[in-house]
């Protein structure tokens, strides 16, 4: 759809970017790894990653402008199910959050054809949460108290959408995207 971007393959000469956004307070205050990650670590990460089948990123860019990460990890091809997660860029604009689950959600259940994609989120971070359940995600559990955050432990919310869902709420979320955009 035009307007609303691509996920594309993430280049070497991208992963100091990549690593810069993954570090910025605002994106690590929500992730389970917390600390600021150095270069090393990220590159040693990202070999790793390039290597596995069952995992994938990809950058997210519109207009030619990179402005996020979307990434499947847990790839599942014979019980047909992954686990997602993205961010955007710090100052990427309103909406891209939005445009990144739907891509994500298009490339999971027409390119991967998996039944189901799932995510987790940590309890404070509650519009993500809410993005994902307009998107059709359905609340699967809260592990209580299930990560630490500084000195106190945090519920994690699983959240879960299967390809029929997708395929009903598609259209729908497609006008909206496109009105977005």
């Amino acid at each position: 759809m035009k307007g609303v971007g691509e996920l594309r393959s993430i280049r070497d000469d991208e992963l100091d970017l990549m690593r810069s956004w993954r570090n910025h307070p605002s994106i690590r205050a929500n992730m389970y790894t917390r600390h600021e990650i150095g270069v090393e670590e990220h590159r040693a990460w990202w070999e790793s990653t390039r290597q596995r089948s069952d995992r994938k990123y990809f950058m997210y860019e519109v207009s030619g402008v990179a402005a996020g990460i979307v990434g499947f990890t847990a790839i599942d091809q014979q019980s047909r199910n992954a686990c997602w997660a993205f961010y955007a860029a710090p100052d990427a604009p309103r909406g891209t959050g939005s445009r990144m689950e739907f891509l994500a959600l298009e490339y999971a259940f027409h390119d991967l054809k998996l039944n189901k994609l799932y995510c987790e989120v940590l309890a404070f971070n509650v519009p993500v949460i809410k993005l994902h359940k307009k998107f059709g995600f359905q609340e699967e559990g809260i592990f209580r108290q299930q990560h630490r955050v500084d000195n106190d432990f945090v519920d994690v919310h699983r959240l879960g959408i299967l390809a029929s869902e997708w395929a009903a709420l598609r259209s729908t979320m497609s006008a909206k995207i496109i009105a977005i955009s």
